[in-house]
């Protein structure tokens, strides 16, 4: 197998180039080739790498690139690297042999214009030299004595600062080894390691627009944060943004920033340069600051809050429509930023993206992730070309600006398929008055291999059968190895909200007792934003009667901040986004269940809760609602957690997205008016207190406009 290449910064390109051509000639052995990576921190400041292979066959080889015929210092310069880079690996216990390093560490200076005479008489065992020709046997003399996966897998984690960011809170006590929390930390630990295409999208960096895709769980979040605190470290005059959709969020960025920063540089970030504000913003001060108050300030625009914006531009799109005109009324736009980073885009309007766009300075570095299958709501954002224009077209570097991050590292399979089969309705029952089962599905077929489904049985054709699975390529194994099925995904239904109550506090009691998962590691979400206050003071008072702390995030914390420590957190659906705990509660969850307008929504909102967890998670709700989600979760398990339907045709399409359409209050009643008139209507006309006669016109006019529908049905269908 071949050599993993990611390209990061570099100052000696040419050097690089010639070193990942001669490593590339080697496919007897695996391992990652890290090129401008990693920076390592040191009493002196930040100390660049040049080039870093892991490999199995190798252990840890560090390169000193030199690009001139000399060279010179290169003694200096390798021990300054192994010095440092020993000294960083041996801060990780799971490396040390009590004081013996386990993984072999080494350094070769590599000068492909040297001439072969040079580096033979300059070079040594301990300090080699190697050119083109002589680099595969300088490599062969170095080899890892005991090599061991586990290792490997530490050492990669340990370069990419990812395994103390993963565990987040070091608080946990585990004593029992097969307690949740023991399990729980075991997850954690599995998943301290990025894969190679998470790797790739934090180095890997273009002039111009790059993407990065996958689902809920997929690492999107922290590959984002780690990536703006390489190019902080790489850049650190740089102006550099990151935004988001979600307030919460950005306590949970602050946080990965400022903790990725300080472990590869030894130093804080700079916030002056490197801020962290999300999408709209307000006035108020740096800590209210967002992308789109600062455009209009910087412009000299009109800023529009939400109130004012929905009074003047309605209440659909508000924010589409806000920044639309910021950006047809701005003239010429001013270069503010030089990167921007923007997470969960799938909530955010194309329109933005252009605003920030337009701010950048040339090449107009963006990145920005998202996730295809979170918003079910709407359809998914167009590609980087309809976006940004024709200028931003990808050609050959397709591979270098979109990444596909396949693996879901937060959700088993369970979980996932769970969230994705009440999300789109697969197997719900047929409503009697549309004849409708699907609540919602994509037009393109093709994102659901995208992120990672697989077709198991059938066709993606209109019309067709289907039936869709993850495979452990997609959902690791370890994900769901640590507990039973049935202990992963619950369903519970009660008969009052009081019932639901107690048991909720009995189970997250346990929790904490026995099972020692933490208070912060539980959620509790109530799906429907507008009740949550009401509707989680029961579980709350009695969890305080408990002598259980708890937090009703955004009501008892500033607006960005989500968790708290040794607190349980309650929150509406809104707040939960972009953030995971190993134990979710959804309380209510009956309230998903309805059928007519709005249902698509109202089932996002199930879909994202549920995926919030990355352990287990336990769905509850009251009557006979909660009953019929029951059953839908267990026609689920009794397919194996496949996803088995029948794929809507365009008409199909087009019904549900009118039959479950958003509509507000006011809209509601208004056809409900008109559906309670037109059944008086036809009861006049069946008892003959009217006649058809009295209303020709009308009827005529009626029959034209549907007559023009269906026709345009038809075209669409076409």
């Amino acid at each position: 197998m071949s050599i993993d290449v990611i390209h990061g910064t570099t100052a000696k390109p040419a050097a690089a180039d010639a070193l990942v051509e001669a490593i590339q000639r080697r496919t007897a052995f695996q391992g990652r080739l890290f090129i401008g990576y990693p920076i390592l921190p040191t009493p002196r400041g930040r100390h660049p790498v040049d080039a870093l292979l892991v490999s199995e066959r190798h252990g840890v080889v560090a390169f000193d690139l030199i690009e001139s015929e000399s060279i010179a210092g290169f003694r200096e310069r390798q021990d300054d690297t192994f010095n440092t880079l020993g000294a960083k690996l041996r801060t990780y216990r799971q490396l040390m042999k009590g004081r013996t390093l386990r993984v072999r560490v080494s350094t070769v200076s590599f000068a492909p214009r040297a001439s072969l005479g040079l580096s033979k008489a300059q070079g040594d065992d301990d300090y080699p030299v190697a050119t083109e020709s002589t680099l595969r046997s300088t490599l062969d003399s170095l080899q890892w004595q005991d090599p061991n996966d586990e290792v490997f897998r530490g050492v990669l984690s340990a370069l990419e600062n990812i395994a103390t960011i993963r565990k987040g809170r070091p608080r946990r006590e585990v004593i029992k080894p097969d307690s949740r929390g023991a399990k729980l930390k075991r997850l954690e630990d599995t998943m301290a390691t990025l894969d190679s295409t998470q790797s790739r999208a934090v180095i890997v960096s273009v002039d111009g627009v790059q993407r990065i895709r996958g689902l809920a769980g997929s690492g999107k979040t922290i590959v984002l944060a780690r990536k703006a605190a390489y190019l902080h470290a790489q850049h650190p005059d740089w102006r550099i943004a990151v935004t988001f959709n979600t307030r919460s969020l950005k306590g949970f960025f602050t946080r990965l920033i400022h903790d990725f920063h300080l472990l590869e540089t030894g130093e804080p970030p700079d916030w002056g340069r490197l801020r962290v504000v999300n999408a709209w913003g307000a006035p108020g001060g740096e800590e209210r600051q967002g992308i789109y108050h600062h455009f209009c300030v910087s412009h000299g625009l009109r800023y529009y809050d939400y109130i004012r914006a929905k009074a003047k531009f309605g209440p659909d799109d508000v924010f589409a429509k806000v920044c639309t005109q910021a950006l047809a009324t701005r003239g010429t736009s001013k270069p503010l930023f030089d990167a921007i980073l923007i997470d969960e885009a799938q909530d955010l309007p194309p329109a933005f993206l252009r605003l920030c766009h337009g701010i950048l300075r040339e090449p107009r570095r963006l990145v920005y992730a998202y996730d295809e299958l979170q918003n079910l709501l709407h359809d998914p954002l167009p590609s980087p070309t309809v976006i940004f224009g024709e200028d931003v077209e990808w050609g050959d570097d397709a591979t270098r600006r979109d990444f596909i991050l396949e693996k879901c590292y937060r959700n088993s399979r369970p979980i996932l398929t769970t969230a994705h089969a009440l999300g789109f309705g697969v197997y719900r029952d047929a409503d009697p008055n549309t004849g409708l089962g699907l609540v919602q599905m994509f037009d393109n077929p093709k994102l659901w291999s995208d992120v990672g489904y697989k077709v198991e049985t059938g066709t993606l054709v209109g019309g067709e059968a289907v039936a869709l699975g993850r495979s452990p390529e997609t959902s690791p194994d370890f994900l769901e190895k640590h507990s039973r099925v049935d202990d992963i995904v619950q369903f519970k239904a009660f008969d009052t909200e009081q019932e639901q109550a107690e048991w909720v506090v009995g189970e997250i009691r346990n929790n904490i007792g026995n099972d020692e998962i933490s208070e912060e590691d539980i959620m509790v979400i109530n799906p429907d934003p507008v009740t949550t206050r009401k509707k989680v003071g029961l579980i709350r008072r009695r969890l305080l009667d408990n002598d259980v702390p708890n937090h009703l995030a955004g009501v008892d914390t500033a607006p960005d901040e989500f968790t708290r420590t040794d607190s349980v957190t309650f929150t509406g659906i809104h707040r939960a986004k972009g953030n995971e705990v190993g134990m979710v509660y959804v309380v209510n969850a009956h309230d998903c269940w309805s059928s007519g307008y709005n249902l698509a929504r109202i089932r996002n909102r199930l879909f994202t809760a549920v995926t919030r967890s990355k352990a287990w998670v336990r769905v509850c709700g009251v009557g006979r609602g909660m009953e019929k989600l029951m059953e839908e979760y267990q026609r689920l398990r009794r397919n194996n957690f496949e996803l088995r339907f029948t794929y809507p045709t365009q008409e199909e399409l087009s019904r549900l997205r009118i039959v479950h359409r958003d509509v507000t209050a006011e809209e509601e009643g208004r056809v409900k008016s008109h559906v309670q008139n037109m059944e008086t209507l036809i009861s006049d006309l069946e008892s003959k207190n009217i006649y058809s006669e009295d209303m020709e016109a009308v009827m005529e006019k009626l029959r034209k406009v549907l007559v023009v529908r269906e026709r345009g049905k038809g075209a669409g269908d076409g």
